[in-house]
């Protein structure tokens, strides 16, 4: 029986016995590592309560508010007790338990020990690239809205990354809707609609920075990390403006020419939209465990701005058109140096930072 047939009571009946299921694995957890996992197999992306999420579109409404509160009060649950073991674990933690004297002179710092965080810096490397071509350096709010994150960007009003398992919704402000459902914004294409509020096109642009998504870590992915968008807006504005962009990037990134393609792919906010890749720089395009045997590595989603989005930015769509690239800044810093895990980059280890210095 698939979820489109599943009756509502069955579906209750399944979140039911993950919760009680989670809950076991929870409180059997022996290590901060098990807690980990079942946060993974029961709250991450491709969890078993997102599962029956995605399986709830083809019920009646009445039935989808239903199961929809019930998934919620789950995963809140889940959320609080995995913390909650979490904390237990980490305090029984011997190396955190030990006792620390504090009459212990301290060290003294060497001399150059500081440097800059090898995000920041490219992210500068890139600011003085865009900005030696005339584009602005813009930056948006860290707390945003349902209105500019995704109404704004033309989602959907069904769309799952509106729903808490993707964004950071303040708390409060679950319940409200548009400009009163406030977050953490989770992409940064949102602030290209105040950029184009606050001025008068042509645009060129770029804006860097952090965004938060609510997902569970593991190397390539992480809670907070930093983007980098640029936008361009004219009339009759060329599709070989988005290799251009493509092209600045890498360019600034790697010192020299990167070979690149784009594919079809679909975004809300770009029509038409494209996944771009380039080539991977590990085995020079013969194909390597990198790139999964095949030459290419996807890095950056683009395209031209939805009218609706041009729109939203008090633009005439007939007039002016653009196009969007937007690249995880912590992705191409990871394939600059070499690094395979994302969570060192966010990390407080002076052994990594140290590097850089």
């Amino acid at each position: 029986m698939t979820d489109r047939t599943r009756d509502p009571a069955s579906l209750l009946r399944e979140v039911e016995e993950i919760r009680e299921r989670a809950l076991a694995d929870i409180s059997g957890a022996s290590a901060p590592a098990d807690v980990a996992d079942v946060r993974r197999d029961v709250l991450g992306k491709s969890g078993s309560l997102l599962r029956l999420r995605r399986g709830i579109g083809a019920l009646a409404p009445e039935d989808r508010k239903v199961i929809g509160a019930a998934l919620h009060e789950a995963h809140e649950l889940l959320t609080a007790t995995l913390d909650t073991r979490e904390r237990e674990l980490l305090d029984a933690e011997p190396a955190l338990s030990a006792p620390f004297d504090v009459t212990l002179p301290g060290l003294r710092p060497g001399p150059g020990t500081g440097g800059m965080h090898p995000t920041v810096q490219l992210m500068y490397d890139l600011n003085d690239a865009f900005a030696a071509l005339n584009f602005d350096v813009y930056e948006g709010p860290e707390i945003s809205s349902e209105l500019y994150e995704f109404d704004h960007m033309n989602f959907p009003a069904g769309h799952p990354a509106r729903e808490s398992m993707d964004t950071f919704w303040l708390g409060g402000t679950e319940e409200r809707q548009g400009a009163e459902r406030l977050c953490l914004r989770p992409h940064l294409t949102g602030a290209s609609v105040r950029y184009m509020r606050e001025h008068e096109p042509p645009f060129r642009f770029v804006y860097p920075g952090r965004v938060y998504r609510n997902e569970s870590t593991d190397a390539r992915h992480e809670r907070a990390f930093f983007q980098y968008e640029v936008l361009l807006v004219d009339e009759n504005m060329p599709m070989t403006a988005g290799k251009f962009l493509v092209d600045t990037i890498l360019d600034t990134v790697f010192g020299r020419p990167v070979r690149t393609r784009m594919r079809t792919g679909f975004f809300p906010f770009v029509e038409p939209g494209f996944e771009i890749d380039m080539e991977c720089q590990v085995c020079a395009g013969q194909g390597c465990r990198t790139c999964g045997q095949v030459g290419w590595l996807e890095i950056m989603p683009g395209g031209m701005p939805h009218p609706n989005v041009l729109r939203a930015g008090g633009l005439d769509p007939d007039r002016w058109t653009g196009f969007y690239v937007n690249v995880g800044l912590d992705r191409l810093v990871m394939m600059r140096y070499g690094i395979d895990d994302v969570r060192l980059m966010h990390s407080a280890d002076l052994r990594f930072l140290s590097q850089f210095a």
